[in-house]
């Protein structure tokens, strides 16, 4: 059932968003280490975490940072995966900070709304 449609839909808690985001963050940072060096060029960490949330949260609806503390990334209205461009405009507005910290009642960001998406719990891997 989409987020939008399921009254129950509780959001996660704001520390595995933010425990996520320091995960993505350290990965940017070394990873931005071997073609800039981040603390002179400040730009390429932050590329690298557009282009990181562009191609995971696209593609897979989720970061490296998202996957370890079991969260994804959805559409609002339809429950699926939000696409490459607005996982890059998710990823742009995200970068500036101040749109992600301004939510509503689902912890939805501006960012999130802008993009029409919605960071909730991911299933549990299947066990055998």
């Amino acid at each position: 059932m989409p987020p939008a449609a399921d009254p129950t839909f509780t959001p996660p808690s704001l520390g595995r968003r933010f425990g996520a985001l320091v995960i993505d963050w350290v990965l940017c940072l070394l990873i931005a280490n071997i073609f800039a060096d981040p603390v002179r060029d400040g730009w390429s960490p932050v590329l690298v975490l557009i282009l990181e949330y562009g191609f995971f949260l696209g593609l897979f609806a989720q970061t490296p940072g998202m996957y370890v503390t079991r969260i994804r990334c959805l559409s609002w209205a339809d429950g699926g995966r939000i696409g490459l461009v607005r996982a890059l405009l998710r990823g742009v507005l995200l970068a500036l900070v101040v749109p992600a910290l301004i939510m509503d009642g689902h912890r939805r960001g501006l960012h999130d709304r802008l993009t029409g998406s919605v960071v909730a719990d991911a299933p549990r891997p299947a066990r055998r």
